[in-house]
């Protein structure tokens, strides 16, 4: 949870929830950043930063883009309007971008994953959606070889630098 805390505790911008297995899980082919439809508890309880979105998936409905299964617990804050934690919430997209993603989605059988949810520099919460292709067993297991290699090879180049 990188993100710039204020002083009561709350994140004003930065990235509030990730979703490090989809990206693990699917190679991404491109992103796009989405607004979200949240209610006022819904927006105070993601920036206290507790929200996940490892189990949430976006899809159309309505010809819209609709964020599924995504983790927003109430806020405690003494606010009388509940919400439901894992309601669907609605993406706003340029119907161009809408179009674009349906079309690969069912044109090539990819599907929209939910990256992370963060604020920009004005405070306002957005997704970044990526379009993505499921990986197969094989090709998990080639990313993480070339993960532990990446990794070795910057723990090489450190001790190296030391000897000298």
């Amino acid at each position: 949870m990188a993100g710039k805390k204020e002083k009561s505790g709350m994140i004003s911008h930065g990235i509030v929830a990730q979703n490090r297995k989809g990206r693990f899980d699917y190679t991404i082919l491109e992103t796009t950043e989405a607004g979200i439809v949240l209610k006022g508890p819904e927006v105070k309880s993601l920036r206290l930063g507790r929200s996940t979105i490892t189990e949430a998936y976006a899809a159309e409905r309505d010809g819209e883009i609709w964020l599924f299964n995504a983790y927003i617990p109430e806020y405690q804050g003494g606010v009388l309007s509940r919400f439901e934690p894992r309601a669907p919430r609605k993406l706003l997209m340029h119907k161009k971008q809408i179009a674009h993603y349906l079309s690969a989605v069912t044109r090539a059988g990819a599907s929209l994953v939910p990256l992370d949810i963060h604020f920009n520099d004005r405070g306002v919460a957005k997704v970044t959606i990526g379009l993505g292709q499921g990986r197969k067993k094989e090709d998990k297991r080639h990313a993480i070889a070339e993960r532990d290699w990446q990794r070795d090879k910057a723990r090489l180049i450190r001790s190296k630098g030391r000897d000298y």
